[in-house]
């Protein structure tokens, strides 16, 4: 299983990760908040890790 870390990935490489979650997110016809996508920028500029993010994201929309 490949890694997500950020010492196991280029910035790029995240950077598709993200586009490609985004995209199998909006065919649900639901956009993320521009909070979420700040957030998932974090991961994308490595201050994040993957796991930190969707932990984040989650924890905001269970807490709304």
């Amino acid at each position: 299983m490949k890694s997500y870390l950020i010492k196991d990935t280029t910035k790029e490489e995240r950077a598709e990760m993200v586009k490609k979650a985004l995209f199998v997110t909006s065919a649900g016809d639901s956009l993320p908040s521009d909070e979420a996508i700040k957030i998932m920028k974090q991961y994308i500029d490595g201050e994040k890790e993957l796991e930190e993010v969707q932990n984040e994201i989650i924890n905001r929309k269970v807490n709304k």
